[in-house]
């Protein structure tokens, strides 16, 4: 009889655990809803990293496209020089201008400058001397600029 007065209901008692347990369990629909929610996230991820991959790849495409344009312009003026550097016409230009050398029947004119233009007395330049290179620092101060990276202090 103390069973019966501690339950005076079970079926009742049953029927809302069994109501809350269903209550607590998820339906195959929602299951399904989580499954697809899920994929279609890890699916969007995926796609935005491979835009991104992309556009990176294409930018990296159009700097080899740009420096190819440009080697390809640099090639094209290295061999028009050698095609001109081979030609009569840079041997005859070097001939004429560096080499002084005339063809028959010119003459050659080198002028000269005049006796009296050239100063006699040339006066003595005093030189001066100076120091072409920056002194080098001592080393603690290169140590100072290793370690803290910056100037070191000046006393």
């Amino acid at each position: 009889m103390a069973e019966t007065t501690a339950n005076p209901n079970p079926s009742t008692e049953n029927r809302e655990e069994t109501k809350r347990n269903r209550d607590r369990r998820l339906s195959s629909v929602q299951i399904m809803f989580a499954v697809i929610l899920s994929v279609g996230l890890m699916l969007a991820l995926q796609f935005s990293s491979r835009i991104q991959a992309d556009r990176e790849l294409q930018r990296i495409h159009d700097q080899v496209i740009q420096e190819i344009d440009f080697l390809e312009q640099q090639q094209e003026d290295l061999v028009n020089d050698l095609n001109y550097v081979k030609s009569d016409a840079y041997v005859e230009r070097w001939a004429r201008d560096e080499g002084k050398m005339i063809r028959e029947g010119e003459v050659l004119v080198l002028p000269q400058p005049l006796e009296n233009s050239i100063e006699t007395a040339v006066t003595p330049i005093p030189l001066v001397a100076f120091e072409t290179t920056p002194p080098e620092p001592e080393n603690w101060q290169l140590w100072w600029a290793l370690f803290f990276d910056s100037p070191p202090p000046s006393f």
